[in-house]
C-alpha cells in the first residue's frame, strides 16, 4: 500500500447546528481553532432537515456522509409550554432520536455524542445527583415527555425589552429555585474534548460544581444588572416553580479535566448581554 495514502478525514455533523450550543460549537471550531486538521465540520438546522422524518435524516446523512456526530436536534420549549404539550415533546423527540442514531448505524457512523438533560434525573432523589442515578425515578412531571427523550435543554432569559420600555420585569415564579447556569462557550469547549477525547460508552455530566448553584432570582438580578435595568423587578408567584431543584455533581468530569476553567456566571451573563444588545435584530427569543 502507497504509504502516503491519505487517512480519511473527520466530517463532524452537528445536528441542531443553529441552536445555542450548536452555534456555540460552531463559534469555537471556526473563530477560537477549535477546528483540526483534517477535520471538516458541518452545522446542520432543521432549515436544512426535518429529522422527525427518516427519510430526510437518511438524505442529509447520504450528503454529508459524517463520520462522526454531535446529535443536538430537539423539539424543545419552556417549562409552560413542556406543561401543555408533554406528549408531543415525547413523540417528536424520539423520532428525532430514533432517526438519528439509527442512521447513524446503518451509515458506519464512528462516534456519535448525545446529550442528556438535567430534567432526565429523578424528581425524587438526593443530592448532588451523579452519573449514575439516571434511571433511579420518574423525572418532574412539568418535564415527562420532553426528559424521556434524553435531550439537552439551556434556557437563556432576556430582559431588553423592558429595558427600552421602562416597565416592570415580570419574572414567572418565585425566583427560589436553584440552578447550575453554565456559559455556552465552555459546553461547546467541553463537547470538543467529548468528540476527541471521552471514550466511555457511560455518561459524563458537563456542569460547573454544585458549590455554584444558586437561586434563579439572583440570575435575573444579575441580568439585570448586566443591562443596566433600573425598574421594578416583580416575581409572579401564581406561576409554577417546576422542579426546585436538580444539584448535579460535576466530579467525574473533574477526574479528566482537574484544571478547566468554567467562565464565572456574571462574566458569561455580561457577554451574553452584550451579545443580545448588539444583535438584537437577529437574536432568536
Amino acid at each position: 500500500m502507497d504509504s502516503q495514502t491519505k487517512t480519511e478525514p473527520m466530517r463532524v455533523l452537528v445536528t441542531g447546528g443553529s441552536g445555542l450550543v450548536g452555534k456555540a460549537i460552531e463559534h469555537v471550531v471556526k473563530q477560537e481553532g477549535g477546528c483540526l486538521e483534517g477535520e471538516q465540520w458541518t452545522f446542520l438546522s432543521s432549515k436544512e432537515a426535518n429529522l422527525v422524518d427518516l427519510q430526510q435524516t437518511r438524505a442529509v446523512f447520504e450528503k454529508y456522509r459524517p463520520t462522526h456526530v454531535i446529535h443536538l436536534a430537539a423539539k424543545v420549549g419552556g417549562l409552560y409550554l413542556h406543561m401543555k404539550e408533554n406528549l408531543h415533546f415525547l413523540r417528536d423527540n424520539l423520532r428525532i432520536n430514533d432517526n438519528v442514531l439509527q442512521t447513524s448505524h446503518e451509515r458506519g457512523v464512528t462516534k456519535v455524542v448525545s446529550c442528556l438533560s438535567s430534567c432526565i434525573f429523578p424528581d425524587k432523589t438526593t443530592y448532588p445527583i451523579d452519573e449514575s442515578m439516571i434511571h433511579n425515578g420518574p423525572p418532574h412531571d412539568s418535564n415527562f415527555g420532553y426528559s424521556h427523550t434524553d435531550i439537552y435543554k439551556h434556557i437563556l432569559l432576556s430582559t431588553l425589552l423592558l429595558t427600552e420600555e421602562g416597565t416592570p420585569l415580570q419574572v414567572w415564579g418565585s425566583g427560589t429555585p436553584r440552578r447550575q447556569f453554565i456559559y455556552s462557550l465552555d459546553v461547546a469547549r467541553l463537547f470538543l474534548w467529548v468528540l476527541r477525547e471521552y471514550d466511555e460508552i457511560d455518561p459524563i455530566i458537563l456542569s460547573v460544581g454544585e458549590e455554584e448553584e444558586l437561586p434563579i432570582k439572583d440570575a435575573v438580578e444579575m441580568i439585570a444588572d448586566a443591562l443596566d435595568f433600573k425598574g421594578q423587578i416583580v416575581f409572579d408567584t401564581s406561576k409554577s416553580d417546576g422542579q426546585m431543584k436538580k444539584t448535579a455533581s460535576n466530579a467525574k468530569l473533574r477526574r479528566y479535566l482537574p484544571d478547566f476553567t468554567f467562565t464565572p456566571l456574571s462574566e458569561g451573563i455580561k457577554k451574553t448581554c452584550d451579545w443580545f444588545v448588539n444583535n438584537y435584530d437577529i437574536a432568536r427569543t
